[in-house]
């Protein structure tokens, strides 16, 4: 890993560059379940993984280090996806959308913990037009997407610790694991790979071309880990099949 890789925090699939960890609270979720039920936590993991979560900047990094979803990797996302919407005022391009997404976003990370609802909204409406930038959606225009933000947002936060809770209680039973190595610092970034790799690949199965694609991606996207990719792998893999096993009926694998 070079030093221009760490500088710009390069996302672990795409490679594009990214923001660095930036400290924000994560709302915290009990419990954990395996294989198909670990999506049982909050509903259908086709509903949490796939097209529907993001990546955390600094996903990799160790206990403690506090994160936030990439904002790189979020403006990618939306600009692609935002005319697909059925909110969209075909009238208003992307630059009229982007301050509403990123609005959701920040929102998601300061009322950690707390769902959508009248009230919330209510808070969040008189904070529009501070955030709007130059966007020219009124409120009414514009709550869908920031909603849209919101919930997508939440869905990659609670992904994230409900696998983190699950392989931290799970991951010494595994054929693979090492006692040479500690969870927060050398499995949990694998781990994570893993749970975004098969969302980012939709539509791949695991084989060996799949396998050779993300171990060239290990060490931009291992963080602390002293894990080289041969002992990786088979966390990576391990977590891949548990989001494809979490997700019953998805016969065309496209994370949905």
């Amino acid at each position: 890993m070079t030093s221009e890789d760490r500088d710009m925090n390069r996302d672990p699939i795409s490679d594009a560059p990214g923001s660095h960890p930036v400290g924000v609270g994560i709302g915290g979720v009990g419990g954990a379940a395996a294989g198909a039920a670990v999506g049982a936590l909050f509903g259908p993991i086709g509903m949490l993984v796939g097209g529907a979560a993001g990546t955390l900047a600094g996903a990799a990094a160790g206990k403690g280090v506090a994160e936030r979803v990439d904002p790189t990797g979020e403006t990618e996302y939306w600009r692609s996806e935002y005319k697909n919407r059925p909110y969209v005022d075909q009238q208003y391009g992307y630059d009229d959308y982007a301050p509403a997404y990123a609005y959701g976003d920040t929102v998601r990370s300061q009322y950690a913990g707390r769902s959508w609802d009248d009230s919330l909204e209510s808070d969040v409406r008189q904070g529009w037009e501070s955030a709007k930038a130059k966007s020219r959606l009124t409120w009414e225009q514009a709550k869908d997407a920031v909603r849209d933000a919101f919930d997508r947002t939440d869905r990659t936060y609670r992904t994230y610790e409900a696998t983190d809770t699950y392989y931290r209680d799970q991951h010494r039973n595994a054929d693979y694991y090492k006692a040479d190595y500690d969870y927060d610092k050398d499995y949990r970034p694998a781990y994570r790979y893993g749970t975004y790799a098969r969302g980012a690949y939709a539509g791949r199965e695991w084989d060996d071309s799949l396998e050779a694609d993300l171990g060239r991606r290990w060490e931009s996207s291992k963080g602390e880990s002293r894990m080289a990719w041969d002992d990786a792998k088979h966390a990576v893999r391990d977590a891949w099949h548990n989001v494809e096993r979490a997700m019953p009926g998805d016969a065309d694998r496209d994370g949905r």
